[in-house]
């Protein structure tokens, strides 16, 4: 039975999601965490052989001898992973020092660090937004005039369009690069803004080999959604994910994924489709999808994603499943201002469209509203038919709504 050690800084819905899936495999278990396990259900503390509680999950130094004490009590570690986009490099750190499988160190950097991946994808002729890693406010003017407005502003280790602005004017621009503060202690990374359509494109890879893909549209963009918070978005992901349309995409992902070095795994990379038609990527995570990504590829495929991720990571294995739906979320964001006082549309919402639902979070009544671009909700919908799940998340986004006061 292979000892496996699950790194998970926190307890989140999510986080609890992969872990689950993890320990539900024929495994022993050891947790490394920065929250008391007393917060996990007793159902699933009971899967867990070992745990050992650390001050700071992101420091390699304590994820090493974290596992060695792990190690002490359940044998030789076989795996180390973990899913949090911010653990990738740590835990590539910490199996390069026990001699442990897994993504290398120099590709969890290329993933991490987006300037850097651009470069290298740049180098490799892969489309990608023009870019600059500037450590001065001088720099940063220069790729301004150089490239014109509108730019984005963001960290090189960003996730989940945190600490991300776009910057229409040179105002906006002057603004955010004093938000940023670029030093060389804490580069900026700059780049163009690109027009059109935003996607993402998973891949399952075994072994450096692509063995099962998805993909979705953004509507609208998560840079959109963040700066406008009362915005209802929404993601589709297509039953027709051969269809020859996507064949571009198809080869720049997987040829992005082998230059990363990307080998065992779930990746997450967003992507644009200009105006124009062509691509663009605008970066990969070596990691699994936020925003119901996972849920969506599970509904679609009638198969459990998270728990295709744990046995692939652990054990070498994936078995791809048919296509079989179009599925899509429409999340759940509050107007207004103040707490969370009433949710609107519901009874009309399950009359249109009820029987295309699979999963349902709804915002819970008297809530702060939440500052992620992911909402307080959320409604699953899927059916064999790509245009009547899009109609239908149109719908719902149009019918539903959420009251602050």
């Amino acid at each position: 039975m292979p000892v496996v050690i699950y790194a998970s800084p926190w307890f989140t819905e999510n986080a609890v999601r992969f872990l689950g899936a993890t320990a539900a495999l024929d495994i022993r278990l050891g947790l490394i965490t920065q929250e008391p396990v007393e917060r996990l259900s007793p159902e699933l503390r009971a899967r867990i052989a070992a745990h050992c509680i650390v001050a700071d999950a992101f420091r390699t130094d304590q994820l090493i001898e974290a596992a060695n004490t792990l190690a002490l009590q359940l044998g030789p570690i076989d795996r180390l992973l973990g899913a949090v986009e911010q653990l990738q490099v740590p835990l590539a750190e910490a199996r390069a020092h026990l001699g442990l499988p897994g993504l290398s160190v120099e590709a969890a950097h290329n993933f991490r660090d987006k300037a850097r991946m651009k470069t290298m994808l740049a180098l490799a002729g892969l489309p990608c937004a023009h870019h600059r890693l500037v450590e001065n406010a001088a720099d940063a003017w220069d790729f301004a005039r150089e490239i014109g407005y509108p730019l984005i502003v963001k960290p090189p280790a960003g996730a989940g369009a945190q600490s991300t602005y776009r910057t229409d004017d040179a105002e906006a621009f002057a603004e955010a690069l004093a938000a940023s503060a670029p030093s060389t202690q804490q580069p900026v990374l700059i780049e163009e803004f690109i027009t059109g359509e935003e996607h993402s494109f998973e891949t399952f890879s075994l072994e450096g080999r692509p063995v099962f893909h998805s993909l979705t549209h953004y509507s609208p963009t998560p840079l959109e959604v963040l700066r406008q918070p009362w915005i209802q978005w929404a993601l589709l992901l297509p039953r027709e994910i051969e269809d020859p349309k996507y064949d571009d995409i198809r080869r720049v992902a997987f040829r992005t994924l082998e230059v990363l070095g990307m080998q065992t795994g779930l990746s997450h990379l967003e992507w644009f489709r200009r105006r124009d038609g062509s691509i663009a990527i605008s970066e990969v995570g070596a990691r699994p999808p936020g925003a119901q990504i996972t849920t969506l590829i599970s509904r679609a495929n009638d198969f459990d994603a998270v728990a295709a991720w744990a046995q692939l990571m652990i054990f070498d294995e994936f078995t791809p499943p048919e296509r079989k739906y179009a599925a899509g979320a429409a999340y759940l964001r509050g107007q207004g201002r103040g707490r969370i006082r009433a949710i609107h549309g519901l009874d009309q919402a399950e009359r249109e469209i009820g029987s295309l639902v699979t999963d349902v979070k709804l915002p819970e009544i008297g809530a702060e509203p939440s500052k992620s671009y992911e909402g307080d909700g959320y409604v699953i919908l899927r059916h064999p038919d790509t245009e009547t799940v899009r109609n239908a998340l149109a719908r719902l986004i149009t019918l539903v709504r959420v009251e602050l006061g």
